[in-house]
């Protein structure tokens, strides 16, 4: 039967696919709109599917904050190209993951995808994932996210849409929370101080630096002091108490929470992709395989 530039309309705007995926689909269900949406759900989880070994470092984090200021969201939503990270599906997509997180406060990735993406939704955040990939064609992966409740104070950052912190404070005020995230966004401090660092972890760094110094031929009272030096420079570098201000660089983090009567009870940040191993293409051996027929 023929297939009408309305029915391919219709379909396009309840499924927001592509003219030519809609009018093959009506195709293939004899012009049964609602046939061809079933199937078109079928044929994309499989496109999904296939999709889900391919790589997926690009994408953005997004935060979502409670009315009273006292709850927040932040999570990661991955895709592979940036100019995917930029579609405006995508984004809506990434928004509704936020506001899920912030309203259900989901105790892992596994009960998160569970999940209807919103309430009243039948669609969980898992097959709408894939839905998603099949209509932007890249693969996509809700990867982590974060859930803060406070009695204190919450504040957040993003740095456009790939780097995200939150803070929580008790005592100061928002604006020390939201200067300590964006602090965090640039320094990239792993803990809140020296007593969070892990002993094994402060044991293997003086055990290279003694190797280090040991090379010196200085006495080993003299290598020792040299070693614990450097061992608090280190330790320094990755707290955020032992930082200097970002803002003001002659103020270390430390004295400036005390001067304002607070404490930086957690933080955590997020930068899209880190930890993912990209794959670096060699254009040139793409090109000589094609072309042997490999």
């Amino acid at each position: 039967m023929a297939i009408t530039a309305a029915q391919v309309k219709e379909l396009r705007e309840r499924t927001g696919a592509g003219m030519m995926e809609c009018k093959k689909a009506l195709v293939e269900t004899g012009g049964d709109i609602d046939a061809a949406i079933e199937h078109m759900r079928k044929t994309g989880l499989a496109k999904a599917d296939k999709k889900a070994g391919r790589t997926a470092a690009e994408g953005l984090i997004t935060v979502k904050s409670s009315d009273d200021g006292k709850q927040a969201a932040m999570v990661e939503i991955n895709c592979e190209t940036d100019f995917v990270a930029k579609n405006e599906d995508f984004q809506a997509f990434a928004n509704a993951v936020a506001e899920r997180v912030l309203a259900s406060d989901p105790d892992d990735l596994e009960a998160l995808l569970a999940m209807p993406l919103k309430d009243g939704d039948d669609t969980n955040v898992g097959d709408a994932t894939k839905t998603l990939i099949a209509k932007l064609g890249e693969n996509m992966a809700v990867r982590r996210f974060a859930s803060f409740k406070t009695s204190g104070i919450l504040a957040s950052y993003l740095h456009g849409s790939r780097i995200g912190v939150v803070t929580e404070l008790e005592g100061g005020d928002k604006e020390l929370a939201r200067d300590l995230a964006m602090h965090i966004a640039a320094s990239k401090p792993q803990y809140i101080s020296a007593d969070d660092v892990p002993s094994e972890m402060i044991e293997k760094e003086r055990e290279i630096f003694m190797a280090q110094a040991a090379e010196s031929g200085k006495p080993q009272e003299i290598i020792e002091k040299m070693v614990e030096g450097r061992v608090k420079k280190a330790l320094k570098e990755i707290t955020l108490l032992g930082q200097p201000f970002v803002k003001d660089p002659d103020t270390m983090v430390e004295k400036l929470l005390k001067d304002k009567g607070a404490k930086v009870v957690s933080f955590r940040r997020f930068e899209v992709g880190e930890g993912i191993e990209k794959k670096v293409d060699n254009f040139v051996e793409e090109v000589m395989a094609q072309a042997r027929g490999t």
